[in-house]
């Protein structure tokens, strides 16, 4: 059960609280432990979203499991989501605490996928052309492999989508080779 608008309110108010302390770093990072965690445990997944267990068990076992690890707001706002029964939607709330952040440290995602890995000189590369198109941002660079696209990339930024994939000029080139004007009908 997904619901975007309370996980963004509830995000905006981590990010405003963090940023009024100035522990918005400190939390960021906190809430990337939190969505590694909701990713990589299905058993923490499962506790948390589970309607059985009681408030009170679920704030003693967060409590063990993440006390001194997490800064005293984040914990303090975990144990508040908790105890107002929106635990449910705690990996949501760290996807949008991270996309508010992003937008509040003017940083970028920019996602290239390519058919082999690329090295980090090359990376560095792209950061560095891609900072020329998008000029005043930080540029935060996500890659992919997909052996699929044959070769070239993909690169994806908000809303834009170069394809310049090995798999997408044969396409062309047979769509090419389909509506061939030079080929007179024969009847």
């Amino acid at each position: 059960m997904q619901n975007p608008r309370l996980s963004s309110r509830y995000a905006k108010s981590l990010v405003d609280l963090a940023l009024e302390t100035g522990q918005l770093d400190e939390v960021f990072q906190d809430m990337q432990i939190l969505r590694q965690v909701c990713l990589e445990s299905k058993d923490f997944s499962s506790m948390i979203k589970s309607p059985i267990i009681k408030a009170d068990k679920k704030n003693s076992i967060f409590r063990a499991i993440f006390e001194g690890k997490l800064h005293k707001l984040t914990m303090q706002f975990c144990l508040l989501l908790i105890e107002k029964g929106r635990e449910y939607f705690l990996f949501e709330i760290t996807n949008s605490f991270a996309d508010q952040y992003r937008v509040v440290k003017n940083i970028q995602q920019v996602s290239i996928t390519t058919a082999v890995a690329i090295d980090e000189k090359l990376k560095i590369e792209l950061i560095a052309k891609v900072s020329k198109e998008i000029p005043g941002k930080t540029i935060e660079l996500n890659t992919f492999v997909n052996p699929d696209i044959l070769g070239g990339f993909l690169l994806e930024t908000e809303n834009t989508l170069l394809d310049a994939s090995i798999t997408r000029e044969l396409r062309d080139l047979k769509s090419g080779f389909m509506d061939n004007v030079y080929i007179p009908n024969i009847h």
